[in-house]
Parts: C-alpha cells; sequence; structure tokens
C-alpha cells in the first residue's frame, strides 16, 4: 500500500465519523468505565484518549466508574477478606471506608490524571458532591449495617455546571442518604440513573465480553426492550451481565436514545462504538 493509499485510508475514516460528529455534537454520553480498560495500560490511555476527543468535537461525556477488583486488592492487603452474598460485596464500616479511599481516591485521581495528560479536563466527584446522587438501603439488603445502597434520586445541576467549564466529570459510585450515611452503590445502575437524569444522548457501558451474545455464543447487534427481557427470562442473559443490561434497559425506558454493552478490551473502543458505522458491541434501544 502506497503512502497515498493510506492518506485516502485517514480521510475516509474521517469522513465516516462526521454525519455522527454532526448528530451527536452537543449531546450528552454517559459512560460506565470497567474491567480490562481499567487494568490493562494501554487501554487506559486509549479511554482517556477516546473522552478527550469526543469532548473537543463538542460531546459532553460523563464517567462513571467502578473497581470493585481495586477494592478487594487493597482489603487483601490490608488483611481483610472480602465477602459477598449473590454477588453483592458485604460492605461493614470498616470496609466502607476502604471503599471510598480505593474509588474516591486512588482510582477516581489515576483516571483524572489520564484525561489531565491527553489534554482534557477532568474533575472527580462521588455522588456525595453537590447532592448528586441521594441514596438509600438497597431494598432487599436485611443487615442495617452493611452500607450497600441503591439509587434513591438524581440531582444532576453541578454536572451542568463543570459542562459550562468544560469539564469532563469522572464519577466514583459512592452516595449518602439524608442522615449522611454513606453507601456504596452498583457502578452500572448509578450511570443508568445519571444518564436518564440528564436526558442523555446514549449511556455506554464497557464490559469484557463482546456484547449480548446469544444461545449459540454469537453476538447481538441490536436489541428491544421486549427481546432483552425474553433473554433474561430464558437464562442467556445472567449473573455480573443482569446489573449492566438492567442500568442499559431502565436508561432507555427513561428517555436515553439509546444504551450500547461494549467490549472495552477492543482499543479505542469508544471511538469505534460512537464513530463508526459497525460499532462493538450491542445496542440496546427502546
Amino acid at each position: 500500500m502506497t503512502k497515498a493509499d493510506l492518506l485516502s485510508n485517514k480521510a475516509e475514516i474521517l469522513i465516516e465519523a462526521l454525519p455522527y460528529i454532526q448528530a451527536f455534537h452537543g449531546k450528552t454520553i454517559v459512560i460506565k468505565y470497567g474491567g480490562a480498560a481499567m487494568i490493562d495500560p494501554a487501554l487506559k490511555r486509549q479511554f482517556a484518549e477516546d473522552v478527550v476527543l469526543m469532548k473537543y468535537v463538542g460531546m459532553h461525556p460523563v464517567i462513571v466508574h467502578g473497581g470493585g477488583p481495586q477494592i478487594s486488592g487493597m482489603m487483601k492487603r490490608l488483611g481483610m477478606e472480602p465477602q459477598f452474598v449473590e454477588g453483592v460485596r458485604v460492605t461493614d464500616p470498616e470496609t466502607m471506608s476502604i471503599v471510598e479511599m480505593v474509588l474516591a481516591g486512588t482510582i477516581n485521581k489515576e483516571i483524572i490524571t489520564l484525561i489531565h495528560q491527553m489534554g482534557g479536563k477532568g474533575v472527580g466527584l462521588t455522588g456525595k458532591d453537590g447532592r448528586l446522587i441521594k441514596a438509600k438501603r438497597l431494598s432487599d439488603e436485611k443487615e442495617s449495617k452493611n452500607h450497600v445502597g441503591e439509587v434513591a434520586s438524581v440531582d444532576p445541576e453541578i454536572l451542568k455546571t463543570l459542562d459550562e467549564g468544560q469539564f469532563i466529570p469522572v464519577i466514583s459510585p459512592i452516595g449518602a442518604d439524608e442522615t449522611g450515611k454513606t453507601y456504596n452503590i452498583n457502578a452500572d445502575l448509578v450511570a443508568g440513573s445519571l444518564a436518564a437524569a440528564l436526558s442523555a444522548e446514549k449511556l455506554l457501558v464497557l464490559t469484557d465480553v463482546p456484547g449480548i451474545l446469544d444461545q449459540t455464543g454469537s453476538l447481538i447487534p441490536t436489541l428491544s426492550q421486549k427481546k432483552v427481557e425474553q433473554l433474561m427470562s430464558d437464562g442467556v442473559i445472567h449473573g455480573g451481565m443482569m446489573p449492566k443490561i438492567k442500568a442499559a434497559l431502565s436508561a432507555v425506558e427513561n428517555g436515553v436514545h439509546k444504551s450500547h454493552i461494549i467490549d472495552g478490551r477492543v482499543p479505542h473502543a469508544l471511538l469505534l462504538e460512537v464513530f463508526t458505522d459497525q460499532g462493538v458491541g450491542t445496542e440496546i434501544v427502546a
């Protein structure tokens, strides 16, 4: 391939992106950041590049991050054994302090630093900042001392203020109730609630799988709400995918145009999903 051919290919890629840049200019894109994209150094850098590019072409990315493996790692280093009941972390007061330290401290600031290195302006938040997320105890959680919560309500005013200053919000999934008690909330569900509250154009959920797969293991490019419910009923969607798909469904049910379950292991997965014809996962539509 000649140099002219290479340059021509690059031009075609830019032209393919043009209608998407036009369509999504000024629109809010909520991104749930997790999985391998938070661990692999190259993927972390590419994620930051993607988000900063989205901001520079006129989109409004809002990032919500998880950090389960990092929390468990810190607990083990401190001589504590992580405990889970039906996939939910047992979060007593001592564990909650570690959760907050890792999520709002170590992980959040690392993402902010990467965004700054790529030329963007990131601001780290938890749901406690600006009364962004009012939390409540998880409805099926019987132990009152457990700090596992869910979203009671969202006040996105602080995010709108940051957007006016061209900042990229990076949010840890931590909230507080009316008494000030702090709760650890599933990051997928936080992202879905924020997407709805912001009337986002898209919710993008990064995973470590190609997307939603059918019974034969083949990728399903597009799913309706009805089809998703059928796949859940049939047990095709289960386990760790459940909170992600519930967040995606909740978002589209509450006004978000589309939700996407995408493969965060693919280099520049965000750009491929937002700016190209093919995408790298499954889109869910109302």
